[in-house]
């Protein structure tokens, strides 16, 4: 039976954006770039333009590390060279000659790498060791280094850059990402920012950093074209680490309208899940936020389609299943069975 009638297939504009549907593409660690340059491969192009061409409304990559600091494993895609731009923009020449939209998310991991990886300490607000393993290097993760002022700006510089390479390569906008406990979330966290200095403190000192990569970004690329990132806690993940409670999400509300955002993509594993006062997360940031919010984790077509009804978010995310089915939209559309993703068989390919 046919689903076409459902409003998740309707087009919508957001901002400069004339999407043909509401379903966005998650971004997805992929972890197959040539891990010598950054550079992605024609195969990764392939990959990405079968979503488009199967009618992805819109595209968020993988994350797209600024420098080679903020590579936190093998295979991490790179926007801050000639050639990482030049390989970029084959991506987006071939999402857009099928009508697609494509936005490059920019990723720095923080003190979730490893010497091994970036030929230096990672970088953090703090010297503060994170728990766990470096992902596909299997070591423990270092003591990061304290970064200094002048790191702090270099690194702003860094996402600037990488946001003037996003406009080379034709990308449509980019996505900052703030969540999940990498450098962004590292300085909101209390947990892992102990600065005494103006990046530290109160949550506004927190904030800081992202605010001052929100401004250099938009040097480059308008507000109305950012997409920002941001997650709630997880209690029993590491990663996830600090308490995300409705006056800290007032300030980040707050943040986002003085620097002119306008497209939030609240993250979560489930969107179902309670967060506050019986609302789910993206609940409670419509309950605060007029504008766009992109919704995300673990939806399904009926429950993104409600969710959007609803006026809870105006576009849905899915990751895996887009995976496991490039024609995910067309299978959808149409009533058909998709395939189920299944990590031993879909995590080394590229199809």
């Amino acid at each position: 039976m046919s689903n076409s009638a459902l409003t998740i297939f309707r087009p919508a504009s957001i901002n400069q954006w004339n999407l043909r549907n509401r379903i966005v593409m998650a971004p997805l660690t992929r972890g197959f770039a040539r891990d010598g340059d950054g550079t992605v491969t024609d195969e990764i192009v392939a990959y990405y333009e079968q979503r488009a061409k199967y009618g992805a409304g819109l595209i968020i990559t993988e994350g797209i590390t600024p420098m080679l600091s903020g590579k936190g494993t093998y295979g991490v895609p790179g926007l801050y060279t000639e050639a990482q731009t030049a390989s970029w923009a084959k991506v987006t020449e071939a999402v857009h000659r099928h009508g697609g939209t494509i936005i490059a998310q920019l990723w720095h991991v923080g003190r979730l790498s490893h010497s091994d990886l970036i030929g230096g300490k990672p970088q953090a607000p703090s010297a503060i060791q994170a728990e766990g393993r470096v992902h596909k290097l299997h070591k423990p993760y270092e003591i990061p280094q304290a970064m200094t002022i002048r790191e702090i700006e270099d690194v702003v510089a860094h996402f600037q850059m990488a946001a003037r390479n996003a406009v080379l390569a034709g990308f449509d906008g980019v996505e900052i990402h703030a969540a999940h406990g990498y450098l962004i979330d590292q300085f909101i966290s209390e947990r892992t920012n102990k600065r005494v200095d103006e990046y530290g403190g109160g949550m506004r000192g927190r904030l800081r950093f992202l605010k001052e990569i929100i401004m250099a970004v938009q040097k480059e690329i308008s507000a109305d074209r950012i997409c920002i990132r941001f997650s709630e806690k997880k209690d029993d993940d590491p990663y996830y680490e600090w308490a995300l409670k409705v006056e800290t999400l007032h300030a980040y509300l707050e943040l986002f309208r003085e620097t002119g955002i306008t497209i939030l993509h609240p993250s979560t594993e489930n969107y179902a899940k309670a967060w506050s006062d019986r609302l789910n997360f993206h609940q409670a940031v419509r309950a605060q936020w007029e504008h766009i919010v992109i919704g995300v984790g673990d939806l399904d077509l009926k429950t993104a389609d409600k969710a959007i009804n609803d006026g809870v978010i105006d576009l849905a995310a899915f990751g895996r299943p887009f995976i496991a089915n490039p024609d995910l939209v067309q299978r959808w559309q149409s009533g058909l069975p998709i395939t189920p993703y299944n990590q031993n068989r879909h995590l080394s390919i590229l199809r």
